[in-house]
């Protein structure tokens, strides 16, 4: 069985997703719409896993790692990184597909998210598994220094989703627009 990646990320005008270390933006139903979509389920018995790089890792404030009721997938080339009991540490992208997909996983998996960053996702786009990209258009402008990667549109057809909320949203006088990108 072969993984189907989620990319999901938001993304201001100069395609900028971090600043610092952080989100450049504060947008609490945001973060509630990735919290979602990253954590439910159709079947009950079953959890999604998120695979990340360690900065977005790192990033992610003490008090939320693990995320929970996810599997947690950090990819690094550090070879002592430890999460003990937070999560499994791959090495590479195809590494961490081929967990996901194989026994213990492959039956306690529902879906593989990709949460991050740059690189991960841009391995991701390449990749033979990737299905889907949940991209948020936050329609401002942001100082940030981590970029989504271009992402070659003719591969991909703008699909919807019935678990995405449609039109122009706005939190804190910042409008934002959920988009769903499906490969060809």
């Amino acid at each position: 069985m072969s993984a189907k990646l989620e990319l999901i990320a938001a993304a201001c005008h100069n395609r900028g997703i971090g600043f610092k270390g952080n989100l450049p933006w504060r947008l609490k139903s945001e973060l509630e719409f990735f919290t979602r979509m990253t954590t439910n389920t159709k079947d009950a018995g079953k959890k999604n896993a998120v695979i990340m790089g360690r900065k977005t890792w790192e990033s992610i404030p003490a008090n939320h790692k693990p995320l929970q009721g996810r599997l947690n997938v950090v990819l690094t080339r550090q070879k002592d990184f430890d999460l003990g009991d937070k999560g499994v540490v791959c090495n590479s992208l195809e590494e961490a597909v081929s967990l996901v997909t194989s026994p213990p996983y492959n039956d306690q998996i529902e879906r593989h998210w990709v949460i991050g960053g740059s690189a991960i996702y841009e391995a991701a786009l390449n990749s033979t598994s990737c299905h889907r990209v949940y991209l948020t258009d936050i329609l401002a402008d942001f100082e940030c220094d981590t970029f989504f990667p271009e992402m070659d549109e003719t591969k991909f057809e703008r699909v919807e989703d019935p678990d995405v909320p449609e039109g122009i949203q706005e939190e804190k006088g910042i409008c934002f627009k959920y988009n769903v990108f499906q490969h060809k």
